[in-house]
């Protein structure tokens, strides 16, 4: 294949690949009995929990009214707790409960082993490789996610 035929196949894998991820989130959602907002809400507290609920609002992108709603679902599932600051009584903080934990295990967890046991097949350079394309990948979407989000330009 030709450069450029390979770096078409790159981005016909790469649309497959968030294809399947938008799969998996979808089956994950429904595993848990949860929506796609509550669960993006969900994975942003137990990967980088407790939050306050600002905090939760400005990572998901939603106001403030919608993310008490998610944080009011995810409560009445078991996933998360609302605490108290112990640095700050006036401050509320949305934590992961143990039910996430254990729900994060069991629905991650072997996805994440078979990734590391498919990575086992590359050597150092390889790997390094794929970790730059990502990085590259990631920022360009994020680029162009902030692209779509500004208002328009007018002509």
């Amino acid at each position: 294949m030709s450069k450029s035929e390979l770096a078409r196949e790159v981005a016909r894998q790469v649309r497959l690949l968030q294809q399947s991820f938008d799969a998996f989130d979808e089956a994950a959602a429904a595993r848990l009995g949860i929506n796609r907002t509550d669960l993006r809400a969900l994975d942003i507290v137990v990967g980088g929990g407790p939050l306050t609920a600002g905090e939760l609002t400005t990572a998901l992108r939603l106001s403030p009214a919608a993310t008490t709603t998610v944080i009011d679902r995810l409560e009445r599932a078991g996933l998360v707790a609302r605490t108290r600051d112990p640095g700050n009584r006036r401050r509320v903080l949305v934590a992961a409960t143990e039910a996430a934990h254990t729900a994060e295990r069991e629905v991650y967890q072997p996805i994440g082993e078979a990734g590391l046991r498919a990575l086992g097949r590359y050597d150092g350079t390889q790997l390094a490789t794929i970790v730059e394309f990502l990085a590259t990948a990631r920022a360009v979407q994020q680029e162009h996610a902030e692209r779509l989000a500004a208002p328009p330009r007018q002509p």
